[in-house]
């Protein structure tokens, strides 16, 4: 009897321990990194990125043009809505990797960092609506030379000369795609100038505060979904027409703009599965792919023509883009192979 009761008392222990180890290693961002790379492998990650990247262009192009939901703001904030009530949800069943106890991050840079994603994500929505699928693909390649030009002004970090080189073309090709597209439109146009500013400072603080601060995506989203949910409803009565209270909720209309708010929420998680799961150089890969695809996706579903000429420019931008990352990943490996020589 008493072995009995000893034996149960060693299982019910060891149960229980092992029930705290998965707790911790779910908690913890290391174990939650261990967990990730251990489930969900490079192909995974990649595959899932592609498919929910191309996935919520085309989406939100389909909801604004086809579906006449004309209202981008407002289409950003069910966005946030979705994933806040999602990321509480995690938070309930405690999936959300806690951060380090000796990292703090201060209030000032989290309300920053939501405030330019709300002008960020709702600028973006509008130059979506505004412009073509390719417009909108070549805009978003124009973030890249903003990105090095902040960092200049912000805190004078220079670059070589090749890469300046590589970024020229890169801008000489988005300024011939985008200004010969067939489907140019003098309004989208500087709705997508306005919002290559905030997204480009949105990167720069969203990467100093992964590396510094909190290095989990769905914690950082957390805490800074309900500032930019404040103000993207601040944003809504100056940048969304009138009419919104009108607008059909049908079954149909419903699962489109449903669709599009649970993709946007997975773009965030499978982003960050893809960096966590493969190398800096097949992720850009990656990113070009999707450029391609995105394009021939608006031309096949919305009969988007850019014209011959703002093809050769578009070709010309990711080329300048390629090269840039090329230089990039090359000084980098130059860098670490220098800090691994004996001293």
């Amino acid at each position: 009897m008493n072995v009995l009761l000893l034996l149960n008392g060693l299982k019910g222990r060891a149960l229980e321990e092992l029930r705290s180890s998965l707790y911790n290693e779910l908690r913890t961002s290391e174990g939650a990194k261990r967990q990730q790379q251990r489930f969900c492998g490079l192909v995974v990650a990649m595959s899932f990125n592609f498919f929910v990247a191309v996935g919520i262009i085309l989406t939100n192009k389909l909801v604004m043009g086809r579906v006449g939901f004309n209202f981008p703001i407002f289409l950003t904030l069910i966005h946030y809505s979705i994933a806040w009530i999602l990321l509480a949800f995690c938070k309930t069943m405690s999936l959300l990797p806690v951060s380090p106890p000796s990292k703090t991050t201060p209030f000032s840079s989290l309300f920053s960092l939501g405030v330019i994603m709300a002008f960020a994500s709702g600028l973006a929505n509008s130059s979506l609506k505004y412009n073509s699928v390719g417009f909108y693909q070549m805009a978003k390649i124009a973030v890249t030379p903003t990105i090095v030009f902040a960092e200049f002004i912000l805190f004078r970090k220079t670059i070589s000369f090749k890469k300046v080189l590589a970024l020229a073309v890169v801008l000489a090709g988005v300024a011939v795609a985008t200004v010969t597209d067939l489907e140019f439109n003098a309004f989208g146009a500087c709705i997508a100038i306005a919002w290559i500013i905030p997204s480009a400072i949105n990167k720069i603080l969203w990467s100093n505060l992964q590396q510094d601060s909190l290095p989990n995506a769905c914690r950082l989203m957390w805490k800074t979904t309900p500032i930019t949910i404040f103000f993207l409803l601040a944003l809504m009565p100056w940048l969304d027409p009138p009419g919104v209270l009108s607008f059909k909720w049908d079954i149909n209309n419903s699962t489109a703009v449903l669709t599009s708010a649970l993709l946007g929420f997975l773009l965030q998680w499978s982003g960050a599965l893809a960096l966590g799961a493969t190398s800096a150089t097949s992720h850009v890969v990656l990113g070009q792919f999707k450029t391609c695809v995105i394009v021939v996706g608006g031309y096949l579903l919305f009969n988007s023509d850019p014209g011959f000429v703002s093809l050769c420019g578009a070709v010309a931008a990711l080329g300048g883009t390629s090269v840039y990352t090329s230089l990039n990943l090359k000084e980098t490996n130059h860098q670490s192979s220098s800090k691994q020589l004996p001293t």
